[in-house]
Parts: C-alpha cells; sequence; structure tokens
C-alpha cells in the first residue's frame, strides 16, 4: 500500500519513458495505474500493475501520496483515461437523434454524432456532471452543465 510515507523516488520512469515502481529490493518495474472507480471516485482505490497485470501496490487515497509521485500517476491515468472535456456547444444539427454536435473542447474544435439521447449520462450526486459517448464510443465529458455557457446550456437542455 502506498501513502503518505512513499518515499518520492519509489515511483518514476526509467529510461524508456515508462512508469516505473521500485518493489522492496530496490528493482524497477514498469507499472501502468489503474483506477477502480474511474467515474465515480476518481483519485481514489488506485492499482499499479506490471505489463502481466498483477497488482504491485494499491494506492487507497492518491491525494494523500507525495507531490512527485502524484504527478507521476496522475499523468500516466491522465493518458490512459484520454476524455475530453466539452467547454462549448456551438451547433446541434436535429433535436431528434441521431444528431450532429458541433462543439469545442479542451483539446479544440470537434464533431460528434450522438446516436441516442442514452450516450448522455449524469454522473454524481447532483448530476450536474455529464459523460458523452458518441457513435464513434469516444467519450467526451462535462463537468459541471453550470459553467457552460447559457446557449450551450439551452441546447443541452433539449436532450436531458
Amino acid at each position: 500500500m502506498l501513502d503518505a510515507s512513499c518515499p518520492p523516488q519509489q515511483i518514476g520512469y526509467n529510461s524508456h519513458g515508462q512508469l516505473t515502481w521500485r518493489d522492496a529490493c530496490g528493482t524497477p518495474i514498469p507499472i501502468q495505474p489503474v483506477a477502480a472507480f474511474v467515474l465515480s471516485a476518481p483519485r481514489r482505490h488506485i492499482s499499479l500493475v506490471d505489463a502481466q497485470g498483477r497488482e504491485r501496490a494499491y494506492i487507497p487515497q492518491l491525494d494523500a501520496l507525495p507531490a512527485p509521485c502524484r504527478q507521476a500517476i496522475e499523468t500516466s491515468l491522465a493518458l490512459r483515461e484520454f476524455v475530453p472535456t466539452i467547454t462549448v456547444i456551438h451547433a446541434v444539427s436535429s433535436f431528434a437523434t441521431p444528431s450532429t454536435w458541433s462543439v469545442e473542447t479542451d483539446h479544440g474544435p470537434t464533431q460528434l454524432v450522438l446516436q441516442s439521447e442514452d450516450d448522455i449520462r449524469r454522473l454524481g450526486a447532483e448530476g450536474q456532471a455529464l459523460r458523452i459517448t458518441d457513435k464513434n464510443s469516444l467519450q467526451y465529458q462535462i463537468p459541471d452543465i453550470a459553467r457552460l455557457p447559457k446557449a450551450s446550456r439551452r441546447l443541452l437542455a433539449r436532450f436531458i
């Protein structure tokens, strides 16, 4: 189990840029962090697994780790769980599905095709966060509906 007592050098990168964890003998083992509850608790219950899928270490709370370890794991998790954030909904081709949405994300403008209203999932206790899956199974997120511009909220309201 890794927690605040984790030495910062226990987690790092090897010469190939792979995230590694040093075992009790100090041997660096390439690992991949895997969050158990990606949607409901993304910063808790994280396993560090090796190439064979065996758990090498467990992190009950990511925020409890020293900054260097936490940042390395956060970077690796972000690469593994690539989910663009929708910041603006510019236009929707139709209020019936399937419809093509023109959106702005934190990675630039794009279009997505919403096959069904069921492809929009509310997250969290308040339901203000959304996960949207397009026809190609690419996922997008809206962390807080209230932070969208008013025009974007109006377009979105037709679907939720």
